[in-house]
């Protein structure tokens, strides 16, 4: 009999109420924190156990509104970007740019698929491209729609390739910079060792991607229908170049001008208005698309806060750093070799808890770079255990507010996307456990 796998909404509620289990079990405490640099970093010698507050069932009811609330200008952006969509879809100018893509790769989905996401992993490992995939996910469905394969294909492009290339990041400033920064190192110092991780991991996401997409294919009455090509005319042509002038704005606004995602969102509101005017769809068409297009993704966005709602019940219990200082403390006094392989365990699985990249690493790196230093495991060492242990799992674990956003795009459930994604995790996973252990037996430095 095959197992059947509960639905995405039921799962994450039963793991609510796991976590919420949890908290009359896991301990409670808190470190101090203290402002550097106007980040709070924690004082690793001051944990203080606390008296057990425990979640009760109102806890447990309340953790999905709460979560809901935390994660707004997540969940705002989903349907914002999903009515800009609504309305590109509506010119028709996706389609008619799309079927060019395709006839112009002549079947050539072998160039097409590594090519984009070696693109998405230059952008992972260099701008720390995570939440600014997001754009990307609706239109990169339809061109795997269009090559012949199904929407996990064209997420991964985008979630996969930009994951590989953060957790292997040779620039990333957002965890790279910010680690390196608390643990005294020089800022991105080991930068050869790095590109080498970034091409590895690159390499064997893409290896792994041409491989799966075999199975991943549409039936080809399918493909037939959905490869009819599109007339490309002047007022779609105006609409594929707002498209473009507004991705360039969210790389730019994010890089330079340090927009977030209200500021985004507000820009692909933009895009919709801009889309359905010079895309000839009048006042009343182009609203009655963007409201289908937001409505489209209501059910899939608000599984954002549901995920959340893990987290609020464990902050509220006060476990998380409890957790950390557990976990550290099974790591002390281990010897070299096997305090690396527990660096790198305990950062993959804080991220759980902290799927925050900077969050996770004003957290962990005060406590465990200094512990590394009791046994001789170098700091740039201890900021690459936390960079691998951050970035493998963003693309996985449920309690990532991006990464729940983008499945919500794409229109894949959790557990079909696990399905997928689970060997190229225990590559990852094996892959930068090699790396870790070259680190340490060359020393990798200057400290």
């Amino acid at each position: 009999m095959r197992l059947r796998v509960p639905h995405t909404w039921a799962l994450l509620f039963g793991l609510v109420a796991l976590a919420a289990a949890a908290t009359w079990v896991l301990p409670a405490g808190e470190f101090e924190r203290r402002e550097v640099g106007g980040r709070a970093l924690v004082d690793a010698e001051s944990f203080r156990p606390l008296p057990r507050t425990p979640a009760g069932f109102d806890d447990l009811l309340l953790a999905f509104p709460r979560g809901l609330a935390e994660t707004a200008p997540i969940v705002f952006f989903i349907f914002l970007i999903g009515g800009a969509f609504g309305v590109l879809g509506a010119t028709g100018a996706l389609e008619a740019a799309i079927a060019g893509v395709v006839s112009a790769a002549r079947g050539r989905a072998g160039l097409v698929l590594p090519s984009l996401t070696l693109l998405f992993a230059l952008g992972g490992g260099s701008i720390g491209m995570a939440e600014e995939t997001l754009p990307f996910l609706p239109g990169l469905v339809l061109l795997a729609r269009r090559l012949g394969y199904d929407e996990v294909i064209g997420g991964a492009i985008a979630l996969a390739g930009a994951g590989a290339g953060f957790a292997g990041a040779f620039l990333n400033p957002f965890t790279v910079g910010v680690a390196q920064g608390i643990a005294g190192l020089p800022l991105f110092s080991g930068l050869g060792f790095r590109l080498g991780v970034w091409a590895s991991l690159s390499l064997a996401t893409c290896l792994y991607l041409l491989w799966a997409a075999r199975g991943h294919r549409l039936p080809a009455d399918a493909v037939g229908v959905a490869a009819q090509a599109e007339p490309m005319g002047p007022r779609r042509a105006l609409v594929l170049a707002a498209l473009g002038a507004t991705l360039a704005l969210v790389v730019v606004g994010s890089l330079r001008w340090g927009w977030g995602l209200v500021e985004l969102s507000g820009l692909f509101l933009a895009l919709g208005v801009v889309a359905g005017a010079v895309g000839g769809l009048g006042v009343d068409r182009t609203a009655e698309s963007f409201v289908a297009g937001a409505q489209s993704l209501a059910g899939a966005a608000l599984v954002v806060g549901l995920a959340r709602g893990i987290l609020v019940v464990l902050d509220g219990a006060r476990t998380t750093d409890a957790v950390l200082h557990e976990l550290a403390q099974h790591v002390r006094g281990l010897p070299a070799g096997a305090t690396v392989i527990g660096l790198y365990a305990v950062q993959v699985a804080l991220n759980v808890v902290v799927p925050s990249g900077s969050g996770q690493a004003a957290l962990s790196i005060p406590i465990l770079a200094p512990l590394g230093d009791l046994v001789g495991v170098t700091r740039q060492t201890s900021v690459l255990a936390y960079q691998f242990g951050d970035g493998f799992s963003n693309v996985v674990t449920p309690t990532s507010g991006y990464f729940m956003a983008g499945l919500a795009l794409i229109g894949v459930s959790w557990t079909r996307w696990m399905r997928f994604m689970l060997p190229l995790f225990g590559i990852w996973l094996l892959l930068g456990l090699g790396f870790l252990l070259l680190a340490h037996a060359v020393r990798l430095g200057p400290f």
